[in-house]
């Protein structure tokens, strides 16, 4: 019985530790996050960095935002995953492990999305990458937390004690993967609403991390894939994200394909759907991000 106990705890090390192909993870803020609970990994924001070769890089970053809901963090399918795919591009990825509910709410997650790209950014020249060239992706509820940093962001802290904090955390283009987007309408995904805000929400937080209501002409170029089949997140939050940005002259594109369930990542295993993949490659090349 002790070999087995000692054999499991050595899977659960391996499991914790990430991929093996991952360069290294870095603490968001390794004295401690704000608002911090506790100091398990629950409690330690992170970012596990995954670097193309030096011959293939373009020069550019993505801090990528695995969904779930607000609740858990799938790592693999919505994160290490489509990391692996921007390195097969020459771009840099960033898979950031964000804190969730029920031990968390707002503004922890946001929190942590900004410090993402702040942190990227201040040591862009570390990665080989340009700090103007910084892009955020995100799933399901991490495409909330991913089109929340685009749509409240800022030029940075310049008196801030932390030099990472004195940087801007506005992202310089959007990936938003079958996105939650509105907290006002009907198309609502209230599990991760109220994971993200409480289950009795500020109206005036409602309305403000609506995303689509958030949009102005700063907001970021942004691609935005949804399936019209999706009954968990309606493609209908894409759609208003979508019209918002074209309302205020942002570039943008959206593509609904007809099937496919919610959160299927890149979709290998999906015939009607693997194509996605190679046109957020192609918008990448047009927004100027594949050199």
């Amino acid at each position: 019985m002790k070999s087995i106990t000692v054999s499991l705890c050595a899977v659960i090390i391996l499991l914790a530790a990430g991929p093996a192909d991952a360069q290294k993870v870095e603490l968001l803020w390794p004295a401690g996050a704000p608002g911090a609970v506790g100091s398990t990994a629950a409690d330690r924001p992170s970012l596990t960095i995954f670097l193309p070769e030096a011959s293939k890089s373009v020069g550019t970053g993505v801090v990528v935002c695995p969904g779930g809901g607000y609740g858990v963090v799938v790592m693999d399918k919505e994160g290490y995953q489509p990391a692996k795919w921007l390195n097969s591009l020459g771009i840099a990825a960033f898979v950031l492990r964000y804190r969730v509910a029920p031990r968390y709410h707002y503004p922890a997650e946001i929190e942590d999305g900004e410090r993402a790209v702040r942190f990227v950014r201040f040591h862009a020249q570390d990665y080989g990458i340009s700090p103007d060239r910084i892009g955020i992706w995100g799933f399901s509820a991490g495409g909330h937390l991913a089109s929340s940093v685009g749509t409240h962001f800022d030029g940075g802290k310049p008196g801030a004690a932390d030099p990472i904090d004195r940087v801007g955390d506005r992202p310089d283009f959007m990936i938003l993967s079958y996105a939650v987007i509105s907290f006002t309408t009907p198309y609502t995904h209230l599990g991760s609403m109220h994971n993200l805000l409480g289950p009795h929400p500020n109206p005036k937080l409602v309305r403000s991390f609506s995303n689509e209501l958030q949009v102005t002409s700063k907001t970021p170029p942004t691609f935005l894939f949804s399936t019209d089949s999706d009954t968990t997140v309606p493609a209908e939050n894409s759609v208003l994200f979508y019209l918002a940005l074209r309302k205020h002259h942002v570039p943008a594109e959206l593509h609904i394909f007809r099937l496919g369930p919610h959160g299927v990542g890149l979709a290998q295993d999906y015939s009607s759907l693997s194509i996605w993949p190679t046109l957020l490659a192609t918008w990448l090349r047009v927004q100027g991000m594949l050199r």
